[in-house]
């Protein structure tokens, strides 16, 4: 490495811990000065709220493994359900990491190990981003009514960002997209083209992996003293809204930062202060717990599901666990 690139390097790190220091600093900020009212909200959240809260976040986030899931079998990688979850969540866990193409890459390598080609992997990842962004960024302009105060004006862009995003979906354009960046790269095209079924189930589970997100958010809110017949719908706004603006603003890994700081200016017009401040702390940390417990889990049901396989035919065979998880059709030469 140059000289002038591990300069970059420790220049754009620099960047990112005082980005990040100082967005969490706004937030510490705010919830000192508003102390007391903090605490008395803090209060009242229950242990059962907070439990279900988490049992939503969970279940969002299995609903986006299952948007992937979706783009990887419509690509033609059938594989069993705990090898998927064991390449998706530990794949997430590079989500900590600085800069965004950390999980693509985990995914890739961990695909490897089922027989999944580099290149599907890879656009599979990219492709979840791309329809967890424009969703996001749909449902956060259809709520921008909702959400209220200055809302509207801090980010009425995601009505012009979000459909060119959902556009580039559509199969006919994004399996040209495709086809036409493997040939740049060099590489093999795609064992098969993207369906519109495919996308279709994506954008499916992709929608109900934000409301789920509202809900976390909305119990989270509703214990702590927010009332209102919109309160869910403002939930679902606000998280996608601080979610999106996470990840297209923020330097800092998983969004730290950008998220909670956006997500109190997103429930300012329809929360008192203190509840928004409090939403924001407990959501990031419910959202923490649960992504270090999916990869857990998934990784548990893969050794439990071997030992089941350990007796079937193929295992006279003497062929390994992980070839056992292989899909049975081959797959063309090539990453």
């Amino acid at each position: 490495m140059s000289l002038r690139a591990a300069g970059g390097n420790v220049l754009r790190r620099t960047a990112q811990v005082v980005a990040t220091a100082v967005l969490l600093g706004y937030l510490g900020r705010a919830v000192a000065g508003r102390w007391d009212e903090v605490r008395g909200v803090l209060g009242d959240l229950s242990a059962a709220t907070l439990a279900l809260a988490g049992l939503a976040a969970v279940a969002a986030y299995g609903c986006g493994f299952l948007a992937w899931r979706a783009i990887l079998t419509d690509l033609g990688a059938g594989m069993p359900v705990t090898g998927a979850a064991r390449i998706f969540f530990v794949g997430q866990l590079a989500k900590y990491l600085p800069g965004k193409v950390w999980p693509i890459l985990l995914q890739t390598r961990l695909g490897r190990a089922y027989g999944v080609p580099g290149r599907a992997s890879a656009a599979a990842a990219l492709l979840v981003m791309l329809i967890t962004l424009g969703t996001g960024l749909l449902l956060t302009a259809v709520t921008l009514p909702v959400l209220g105060g200055r809302t509207v004006d801090t980010v009425w862009w995601t009505l012009g960002v979000g459909s060119p995003v959902l556009v580039a979906l559509w199969p006919p354009v994004l399996n040209r997209l495709l086809a036409w960046l493997l040939r740049v790269a060099r590489r093999p095209p795609m064992p098969q083209p993207l369906s519109a079924r495919g996308i279709g189930s994506a954008l499916g589970w992709s929608v109900l992996s934000w409301l789920a997100y509202g809900v976390h958010l909305w119990l989270v809110m509703y214990d702590a003293g927010a009332t209102g017949p919109a309160l869910p719908v403002v939930a679902v706004g606000a998280f996608a809204g601080s979610w999106c603006l996470g990840f297209l603003l923020s330097v800092a890994p998983a969004g730290v930062g950008t998220r909670e700081a956006a997500l109190p200016l997103l429930l300012a017009g329809a929360v008192a202060v203190p509840v928004a401040l409090v939403a924001a702390v407990v959501s990031r940390l419910l959202m923490t717990v649960v992504d270090l417990l999916c990869p857990l889990v998934a990784l548990l049901a893969e050794r439990v599901r071997r030992p089941e396989r350990a007796g079937t035919p193929e295992s006279a065979a003497e062929v390994s666990p992980v070839d056992l998880a292989r899909p049975r059709t081959p797959w063309p030469a090539g990453g």
